[in-house]
C-alpha cells in the first residue's frame, strides 16, 4: 500500500471509531437511547431485547464511552492530516497499538462480562479499521 492510501485509510478508521461516539451520547437521553439501545442489543446477541438504557448508571458509561470514542476518533483524523507526512510509521505503529490495546481489552471485559459474542462483533470493526495498515506502507521513491 502506498503512503496515499494509509493516510486515506486512517481517516476511515477515525470514521469507523468515532462513528460510535454520537450513537452512545444519544443513550444519555431517555427520548433519543434507542440507537445505543440496539447497539448494545446487537453487540450482545442474540437480539433479545434485555439491555435497556433505563438505569442512570448505563446512561452515565453510555455518556463516557461516546466522549472516548469519539475523542479517540478525532485523535486518529488529525494524526492523519498533521502528522502523518512527518512520521508516517510512528502513526501507523501508534494507532495499530492502540486499536489492538482496545481489542484485547475489550474482548476480555466482553467475555468476562458474560457478552462473548462481542468478540465476533469486535473482530469485524477491528478488520475494518485495521484494513491495510497491517502492513507499513511502500517506501516513496523521490524522482
Amino acid at each position: 500500500m502506498s503512503h496515499t492510501f494509509h493516510k486515506f485509510w486512517l481517516k476511515v478508521t477515525a470514521i469507523v471509531i468515532g462513528s460510535f461516539g454520537p450513537v452512545f451520547f444519544l443513550g444519555t437521553m431517555m427520548p433519543t437511547a434507542e440507537p445505543a439501545r440496539l447497539t448494545l442489543d446487537i453487540i450482545s446477541w442474540p437480539l433479545d431485547g434485555l439491555q435497556t438504557y433505563t438505569s442512570p448508571d448505563t446512561r452515565f458509561l453510555s455518556a463516557l464511552a461516546g466522549g472516548f470514542l469519539l475523542g479517540w476518533g478525532v485523535t486518529i483524523w488529525f494524526l492523519s492530516s498533521w502528522v502523518y507526512d512527518l512520521a508516517p510509521e510512528a502513526v501507523r505503529r501508534t494507532v495499530l497499538a492502540g486499536i489492538l490495546c482496545w481489542f484485547v481489552l475489550d474482548g476480555l471485559g466482553s467475555i468476562t462480562s458474560g457478552n462473548s459474542s462481542n468478540v465476533f462483533f469486535n473482530t469485524l470493526v477491528l478488520l475494518l479499521a485495521v484494513g491495510p495498515l497491517w502492513r507499513p506502507a511502500r517506501t516513496q521513491q523521490v524522482v
